[in-house]
Formats: C-alpha cells, sequence, structure tokens
C-alpha cells in the first residue's frame, strides 16, 4: 500500500474490544472537535431520541453483540458515554431525512468495476481514515471510516473477494429495530453475496440503504436495497449509477424523500454511462443542468461534498482498488486484496 497525506491509515486487530477501542483513537480529535459540535450530532443524542436509540441498543446486543462491544469499545476510545456514541451509529435511523449522499457506478463484465463517490461532512474532509480490519474470526477487509463511526456503512474490499459501496436512502415512516450501519458492519464478515443478503432478509427492520455488491467469480453486479424490512436484489448486467433513493418498487421503498441533488446525479451519471464515460470521468463531473456528481460547494443542499474516490476492479486473482482524496491528481492509497474466487466461473 502506498500513502500521501489527505488520508489516514490505521490497522484495526484483535477482538471486538481492541477493534473498538483503536477505532475511537483514530477519531478522537476530530469527534472532540468537530463531530460532537455539529447541529447533527446534538440532533440525534437529544432527549426525544433516546428511548429509539435504546431499543435498537438492546437488539443490537442481542443479536450482534460483537458489533455491541465494538461500539462500546468505540465510544470508550472516544472518551465519551455509550450512549451518545451509539446514537451517532444509529442516525440514519434516527433521521430519515438525513443529509448522507453518495453516487456509486457499477460496471459488471468479465472484470467488473465499482467505483464510487463518498459523500459527507464538509469539515471531516482530511479526517476520515481507511482501516484494515483484521478481527479473529472473520475474513480481513479494507474500509473507508469516518471519526466516531463504525467501519462498513462506506465502500470496503474484503479477503472473501467481495466490493461493498454503500448509499444512502431516505425511506419515510419507519420503526427502526437495528441501525443500518450495524448491518452494514455485520455483513463485512460475510463469506459471500448469499450471506449478505440472508443476514439483511433475517435482521430486524432497519433505516435504508443501496448496496452494489461485486464479487470474484462473477460477472454481474448485485443491486441491493434495504430497510423497513424489505430487501430488494437485482442482479445486474448492465453498465448502473446509483445516487440516494431506492430505485425499486415496494410498500417501504415506495415511500422515500428524493433530494434534487440525488436525482439529478442519477440523470446526469446515466447521461455519460451512454456516452461510454469511464468510471472516474463520472465521478468527476461537475457538469450537466443540475447539481452536479463531484460536491464541492459550500451550500451544497444536502449539506454534503466529496471527501473520497474509490475504484475497484475484480481480477481473476483479487481486486485492485485505488483510493483519490479531492484536490490531489494521484491516488492516496492503492492496494490488492488477494480473495476467493467464487461464482459460476471458478
Amino acid at each position: 500500500m502506498t500513502t500521501t497525506l489527505g488520508l489516514g491509515h490505521q490497522e484495526v486487530a484483535g477482538n471486538a474490544a481492541e477493534r473498538g477501542y483503536t477505532l475511537g483513537g483514530a477519531g478522537r480529535e476530530a469527534v472532540a472537535q468537530i463531530v460532537s459540535q455539529s447541529s447533527l450530532w446534538h440532533r440525534v443524542t437529544a432527549p426525544d431520541m433516546a428511548p429509539a436509540a435504546r431499543r435498537m441498543a438492546d437488539a443490537t446486543r442481542a443479536l450482534f453483540p460483537e458489533i455491541h462491544s465494538e461500539i462500546a469499545a468505540l465510544a470508550e476510545g472516544l472518551e465519551l458515554p455509550f450512549d451518545p456514541v451509539f446514537a451517532w451509529n444509529a442516525r440514519g435511523d434516527l433521521l430519515a431525512g438525513l443529509g448522507d449522499g453518495c453516487t456509486t457506478v457499477q460496471l459488471p463484465g468479465d472484470e467488473p468495476v465499482i467505483a464510487h463517490n463518498e459523500d459527507g461532512l464538509p469539515g471531516l474532509l482530511g479526517h476520515c481514515f481507511i482501516s484494515d480490519l483484521r478481527p479473529d474470526s472473520a475474513p480481513i477487509a479494507t474500509s473507508f471510516c469516518y471519526p466516531g463511526s463504525i467501519p462498513g456503512h462506506t465502500f470496503a474490499v474484503t479477503a472473501a473477494g467481495l466490493v461493498i459501496a454503500v448509499n444512502n436512502l431516505r425511506l419515510l415512516g419507519i420503526v427502526p429495530e437495528i441501525p443500518r450501519m450495524v448491518l452494514a458492519r455485520a455483513i463485512l464478515g460475510a463469506a459471500d453475496r448469499d450471506a449478505m443478503v440472508k443476514l439483511l432478509r433475517d435482521a430486524p427492520p432497519s433505516g435504508g440503504f443501496h448496496l452494489s455488491i461485486a464479487q470474484m467469480g462473477a460477472r454481474d453486479i448485485w443491486s441491493v436495497s434495504f430497510g423497513g424490512g424489505e430487501v430488494h436484489l437485482v442482479e445486474n448486467m448492465h453498465p448502473m449509477l446509483h445516487s440516494n433513493h431506492a430505485q425499486c418498487a415496494g410498500p417501504v421503498m415506495s415511500r422515500q424523500s428524493i433530494t434534487d441533488s440525488s436525482r439529478d446525479r442519477l440523470c446526469r451519471g446515466g447521461e455519460l454511462l451512454q456516452r461510454g464515460a469511464g468510471p472516474l470521468s463520472i465521478l468527476n463531473d461537475t457538469g450537466g443542468a443540475g447539481l452536479p456528481i463531484f460536491r464541492a460547494a459550500p451550500d451544497d443542499p444536502d449539506g454534503e461534498n466529496t471527501v473520497a474516490q474509490f475504484h475497484a476492479r475484480l481480477t481473476s486473482t483479487g481486486i485492485d482498488w485505488q483510493i483519490h482524496i479531492p484536490g490531489q491528481s494521484a491516488p492516496t492509497h492503492t492496494g490488492f486484496m488477494p480473495g476467493i474466487r467464487r461464482g459460476e466461473d471458478a
């Protein structure tokens, strides 16, 4: 791996408590100075949010005790109480209209590609980091991390031969029983895509996420939308783009908030795909009649800016990946994840 300034790197190994404490230490300064001072932090940690957060914490302890322990140790590493840290990791479930936004390009084929703009709070640009997860009893993984958050809800590659990119869905009328970020963390340990989808289908209702999932040995890319107890799977064999609203039918998925930015990015990205534009060209695009795919405006209507760009290609022997940080021409991180080849061509 090669690294330059702009995005940190953290080895996260051991049991759940050791991993969580390491993650907390890596994000402690940024959470103290930026995250905990934000209006979003104060909203999700307000007293009226406590009953729902407590209910989800109890479900996490019962169903995913290792992740519950990881969050508890994350709080310890941040030098903060458990309750506000857990609520922060359930922010997308507590607030359906959360501004989180991202764009993902899916290119199925002999060597499938997933490319992704990670859009987050502008103040966190330069404070995020890449975690090399080496748990005691699950496949190793490399994941983009926000300070104060568990891994899994952004983008990742795993030694099981999987690439995952995650987009926010703003589903309305959800009564969440478990955080979507907990489910996204759990699937990082899955052996394959089937196990990921089974985990989501067996789980209690959560807030909404869309997953782009590629697997070594398979030419397609799975497009998985979940939330509110629904899980929708499309085995995609054509170039596609996903922004921040569900593109599938269902009683839950049909009740969603679609922002102008999400609609404009989807429309513009589709036009560029039809023209044959490359994935990084699409992710860097600022053209079109509407709001841009690459987000750098201080007055972005969702309060989001692009904080990292991810590109992964699945080959016959592993996953070639790279990460770009806005303002830097060369990748800040590059890597190769050897993986297990699965699928019809294995």
